[in-house]
Parts: structure tokens; sequence; C-alpha cells
């Protein structure tokens, strides 16, 4: 679908509708401009540029802020002075950040646009008004409304459906598939959806345990015996949970020098997994989400079945559904018609291939479209493959060994949205952005597919459930099984109160959680990953923006913050408050070496250059590693971001230990 850019052209050209920017900081007021084209404008670390537009109610209007080369934030006000939208995509400094509005009050609306970070480097900007217009008469054109910001030439974009009583309700594609041969996206576009692809093998798993081919309680040792036996079980129920204690594949293959573009094929996966000694944790006592367990899975159906796992599931689910176009892609060079490739922004303003080549499946690699992915979540309905007893377990919740409940099952999340139960998942490889969401209740579900790494599926595909079931939403629920947990409305909270949880916090050796407050808000930035907002929900828990994960601090009775827990699916991580380490004494020279790892098969070489201690390796770009503790360092890549060095009796360093978030504790022994 392509806008109809004449005609929006006109109804902006006709409305008495102005873009006011205003300099908040140090830089001289500019004036007024009509809105018939973009504003482009340098923001500098401390400044705050504010618009102001007159909206009226009925009106829909969408505001575009193309970043280009500085990473902001847009915060939108309505004419009471009320937060309606607060809006940071995924995309760092470069891409569009998207402002959909649809006013709730008539009178003015303040826009402002800051760094995202106050520390970020000056960078540029442009800011436009694109559409105004009628809202739409139907929840159709609503939706088409939403989607504005792909809907335009040149642009990747998205594919969205809506199913509802065993029907398709809406379908729609929006930008285009190709960019080299400008060809669109339809609902039959096929799309890589990454993580989606888990309950797809979830279910698989879960038709040979009804059918008595399996239990899930079974050793995973027993249909795939070249993997390290550990001295505790891992069953299959582990591997479904994420509970199994097993590196992730992501982060091992990095760290032994793949990169994430690379042709990466369930052999080399499966040879990596057998080398590892060591597990993060004891089977069933944490849950740590694992892409490791997954390809396990799909490998476990193929040996059981004595079929490739892609041929037994496009046998007995895909074809039996009439999903046509879905398959798991087990060859990184085969040709699929109607597929979409992936992009990410560029410095431009334009966009970038950003390739993929699995070529291994369970934990990744479904290849389908929004309509096949209506047909498998009406599924879960009518139990027309599987079976009304598979769809039970589908939806049972994982549990921990000391009885704790997670709220995950079987490759879904399990919650609820607006007081409606609701089971979703998420899925993201490369530029591919993927999120099916179900509400079992309101036989409703929501796909979103995207090719474009700046794309939050997650956020439009609720958007788009609002649109289609906001006279269901209710404002209460409970914690039962049936309803999930419900985050809770965000709430203001004293600025002196989050002056008090501004801080550093320990979560392991070399990894911080660094709180800081920016405004009204809580921001986290940890070791390695990227800034997140907090939203308060009470004075002491604040949810990260986009997730389930929530945050609560814990005061002494003097108001002190002594620590802060973090919750993820019913598993929780404590961190301590600590005092900023001073890294002055920290002698570098002591830690360089050559470091190898035999579970990976690989080498790392630790040098000083100028002034920092730098890790190197033949496939990756240098890894400053910073000091953070007595012997502990964090690294600047996603794959090594704690670095712990450990002793002999005598002093010498004698290895490191390396942890990712889902690696832990991956053994380097320095070479002598």
């Amino acid at each position: 679908m392509t806008a109809n850019v004449t005609a929006t052209a006109l109804t902006i050209a006709h409305a008495t509708v102005w873009l006011l920017p205003n300099v908040l900081a140090a830089q001289t007021d500019e004036s007024g401009l009509r809105l018939l084209g973009s504003v482009e404008r340098s923001l500098a670390p401390a400044e705050q540029h504010a618009y102001t537009v007159d909206l009226e109610t009925g009106q829909f209007a969408f505001v575009a802020v193309q970043q280009m080369g500085i990473d902001v934030r847009v915060t939108v006000t309505d004419p009471a002075g009320e937060l309606v939208t607060d809006v940071d995509s995924p995309n760092g400094s470069q891409g569009l950040e998207p402002v959909a509005l649809v006013p709730r009050i008539s009178g003015t609306y303040s826009i402002a646009v800051r760094p995202l970070m106050s520390v970020a480097e000056a960078g540029r900007y442009a800011i436009a008004l694109e559409r105004l217009e009628p809202v739409a008469s139907s929840d159709a054109g609503r939706v088409d409304q939403l989607f504005a910001a792909w809907d335009r030439p040149g642009s990747p974009g998205a594919a969205v459906v809506v199913a509802q009583n065993g029907e398709i309700a809406h379908s729609a594609g929006y930008g285009f598939a190709n960019l080299e041969y400008d060809v669109p996206i339809t609902p039959s576009t096929v799309f890589h959806v990454a993580s989606v692809s888990k309950q797809f093998t979830a279910y698989a798993i879960t038709m040979l345990a009804a059918a008595g081919q399996i239990s899930l309680d079974d050793d995973i040792r027993a249909y795939v015996p070249e993997l390290h036996d550990f001295g505790s079980t891992i069953t299959i129920r582990h591997l479904l949970h994420h509970t199994s204690g097993l590196r992730d594949q992501w982060a091992l293959l990095t760290l032994a020098g793949w990169r994430m573009d690379d042709v990466i094929t369930r052999e080399q996966i499966l040879r990596l997994i057998s080398r590892q000694r060591y597990l993060n944790f004891e089977p069933g006592a944490e849950y740590l989400y694992s892409n490791t367990g997954f390809t396990l899975l799909a490998e476990i159906v193929a040996r059981v079945t004595g079929q490739p796992f892609p041929e037994w599931a496009e046998q007995h689910m895909f074809q039996p559904l009439g999903m046509n176009s879905t398959h798991f892609h087990y060859d990184h060079e085969t040709i699929v018609p109607n597929r979409a490739y992936s992009y990410r922004s560029d410095s431009a303003g334009g966009f970038r291939k950003s390739v993929l080549s699995y070529a291994n499946v369970g934990a990744t690699s479904l290849f389908t479209t929004v309509e096949d992915l209506a047909r498998w979540a009406g599924n879960f309905e009518t139990g027309t493959v599987g079976g009304s007893e598979v769809v039970r377990m589908m939806r049972t919740r994982g549990v921990l060994n000391g009885g704790d409940s997670l709220d995950y099952a079987f490759g879904q999340a399990i919650g609820s949205y607006h007081g409606l139960r609701a089971l979703s998942h998420s899925g993201a490889d490369a530029g591919f952005r993927s999120y099916l969401i179900r509400f079992p209740h309101q036989r409703t579900s929501v796909a979103v597919l995207s090719n474009v790494a700046s794309f939050d599926a997650s956020s439009m595909a609720r958007q788009v459930a609002d649109i289609y079931l906001a006279d269901q939403f209710v404002t209460a629920t409970t914690d039962s099984e049936e309803s999930g947990a419900r985050v809770p409305a965000e709430i203001q909270v004293d600025p002196r109160v989050l002056d008090g949880y501004v801080g550093d916090y320990q979560m392991q050796p070399g990894v911080l959680v660094t709180i800081s407050r920016d405004g009204n808000r809580l921001l986290a930035d940890a070791t390695g990953r990227q800034q997140v907002r907090l939203i308060p929900t009470s004075e002491s828990r604040f949810f990260v923006e986009g997730t389930d994960v929530y945050i609560e601090f814990e005061r002494d009775a003097r108001g002190s913050t002594l620590r802060l827990a973090m919750v993820e699916a019913g598993n929780t991580l404590v961190a301590p408050r600590i005092e900023p380490f001073d890294a002055t004494g920290v002698r570098l020279a002591e830690f360089v070496g050559r470091f190898y790892s035999e579970e990976l098969a690989t080498m790392y070489t630790l040098v000083v250059e100028d002034g920092a201690l730098v890790a190197k390796h033949l496939r990756h770009d240098p890894i400053v590693v910073t000091p953070a503790g007595p012997d502990a360092f964090a690294g600047d890549a996603w794959f090594m971001t704690q670095l712990v060095f450990e002793r002999s009796d005598a002093g010498r360093i004698v290895g490191l230990r390396v942890s990712s978030g889902r690696v832990r504790n991956l053994w380097f022994g320095k070479q002598r």
C-alpha cells in the first residue's frame, strides 16, 4: 500500500497547523515554519528542541523525525501537559522515529526532541509533519494510519494481520520487500520471523510427547549422546522453558570468531555445543533465554522421527493447516518466492542490506507470512493439528526447582495486556522484526512482520490490538494462570525519590547496572547494553520499557537504597548498590597476554594500546576492556561484556573468565 502523497500534501496545505521551533538550551530561537517541508537541525548533548502543533479531535497526525547521527528521544504532551507518547525506536543514531498522534483533546500539542543520552555527541536530525487528515472511520483504516511511517516509496516496511473468530479481519502490507526492484510488501510476503519460530519447534516436540514417542522429562543425552555429561540431567522440559543452563549458541559462536552475517550451519552449532564442559547454572535452577535449547529440540525431532526437522514440520504441521507459504529455511541458498529482504538504516537517511545467511533451524529460521500466522493462531482454538492435549500442554508454564512458576511456556510468553490474557513472542534477526500475540478468550490474534531493524514490532502489534479490542479491555486482573501478570499503569514518582535510586549496582563482577535520572524518568544502562527507560508502576517498582522485565528497588529504614532486583519470567537477579570503582591503581600491563579457550578452540590477545587494555581476535574489531573492579573488566562488545581474571597463589594471572549475559564464566587459560 502506498500513501496518497498528493492528497496528504493538500490536507496539510489547507490546515492551520504550524511547527514552531524553540531551543530550550543555548541555541538562538528560530522563526516558525509552515509545515510544507522538512526542518533539519543540529542537536547538541545538553540541548532540547521544542515544537508546537495545533491539533483537533478527530484528526490523525504523523510527525517524522529522521535521525542523522544522533539517537534522539521524542516526547509529546497534550494541551493539559499530560504525556501523550514517548518515542525511541531501537535504531541507534540512524533512522526514523515515527510519531503518530490521535488527539484526545483539541489545542496546542508540544513536541520535544532531545538526545537519548546526555553524553552523546552532537548530530543532526530532521522533523516534518508528513500527514494530517481525519481519523479513519474504520478499524482497518486506523491500522493503515498507524503504519504511515513505512507506507512510503523507497522504504522497507511491514505486513500485519488481525484474525478474529477464525477469520482474517484485516491484513495489509506497507513499504517494500525488495528495495532494489521496488517489490511491495503484501500480506503474502514471506518473512524470516526469528524467535517466533520457537513456538513451532515446541509444538513439534509436544506432538511427539502426546503421541508417546518421547517424554518431556527424558534426558536429552538419550537423543543427542555427543553432548557432554555435565553431571546433572538436562531434560527436554528444561530446553522448552529456557531452564537448561546451556550457554547460548549465538554468543558462543561470536566469541569463537563467527560474524552474525556468516553462513552458520546446524553442524557447526552442534559441534560447538558438544565442546562445552560447563553450564551457566544447575538445570532447573534459573530461567535464562537460550537459543541452544531450541536448536537441540529440532535435532531431537529429527532423530526420533528419522526425518530432517524441516521436512517433518512441513508434513505434519504446515500442510495440514494450509500454511503453504511456510517452511523452516534449512539451506541459505534456497530460492524463496515472494520473500522479503532485510535492511537497516544508514547514516545518509537511507537503507543498507542487513545480511542473514542462517542454515540452522529450531531456535530461528521459520519463513512465513502474516496470513499463514493467522492460520497458525487459529489452530490453538481448533486443535486441528495436535489436538486438544497438545494445545493444553503448550500453555503450561515452566516451573523452577524451587517451585516458582515462570511467565514462559513452550516458546511463548504468558501474560496479559490491558487485563486480557495474552500469549506472545517476539523475534529479531538481522533486519527482521516479528511479533505474534494471541488473546485466546477474545479469539483474536495480531501478527506484525517487518524487514527493517528500526521497527518495533511488539509495540505496533499492541497498538493494532488497541484498535480492535479497545471495548474489551479491563482495568483489573489477577495473578491466576488464566490471566497472567498484568503490567500496571505508569505513575508519577517524586524526583527526590528517583534521585535516591541513581547510582551503580553490581549484577556480577564486571557487570554493572547504572541508574540515572533524566527529568522525571529513570534510565538504566547495563554494561555492554543499550540504555533503556524505566517505567514506574509504584514508588519502588519500574518496568523496563517494551518488556515484561521489572526492577524493584529495596531501601532501608532510613530510605537509603541497598540493592535492586531484576525480575524476568519469574527469575530474580539481585544487584547490590556499590560505590564507583577507582581504577587509578590498576596496572594494565599485568593483564597482557594470549588467552585460549579449549571449549571454543579460539584465542584472544590482550594488549595495551593508547592507555587502554584491548582484546584482539583475528575476526573481530578490537574490544576495549575497562576496569570495573578488582581483576574485573567490562568489555564494549555485546558478546564480551565481562572479563574476570584469576590468579595463582603467587599472584600471577593464569586465565580469565568471560561472560555476556547468556554465557557465564567461559574459561580462557593464559598461554605461557
